[in-house]
């Protein structure tokens, strides 16, 4: 279990390797994702709060990164924080996220990435539940949800 110790280590010392690697240019981006998709994500954007579309959706299944698919979290760790985005407690793998401070808009906060393509997905924040305390902010527009009975959303 990654805890908030570990997210100021790997942000301060380094991220663990990922499995892969995917990198593009910023055109080959543009090409393969939605405008706010490409401004989320290759951008560093946020969406607002309450206005995404896996904000308020609790089914079975994994979410994905948006631009390479690399599973990201389990819905069975996401809850709802209440505060706009998708919220979750840990990532799939240890090596899934990349940490990174980020001192934007006057404020320090733990910004995460896609370990495998760079994707900005969100903030983590120390306010979650237990057992790890963490809380995964994350855009909607930087994911899919893969459902069994559906497929990719």
């Amino acid at each position: 279990m990654i805890t908030w110790k570990d997210v100021i280590h790997n942000g301060v010392h380094g991220n663990p390797k990922p499995v892969k690697r995917v990198e593009k240019t910023k055109l080959e981006w543009s090409k393969l994702l939605t405008p706010e998709q490409f401004r989320v994500t290759r951008l560093k954007g946020t969406e607002a709060p309450h206005s995404g579309g896996l904000c308020s959706i609790y089914e079975t299944g994994q979410y994905n990164c948006v631009c390479c698919n690399t599973p990201l979290f389990d819905s069975s760790i996401k809850f709802n924080s209440g505060t706009g985005w998708p919220s979750f407690t840990q990532p799939i793998t240890v090596n899934t996220i990349q940490y990174h401070k980020d001192d934007s808009f006057g404020m320090t906060r733990v910004e995460v990435l896609c370990n495998t393509c760079d994707a900005h997905l969100g903030h983590v924040f120390p306010d979650g539940p237990e057992p790890s305390g963490l809380r995964y902010c994350i855009n909607s527009e930087s994911m899919t949800l893969q459902t069994e009975k559906k497929g990719i959303k």
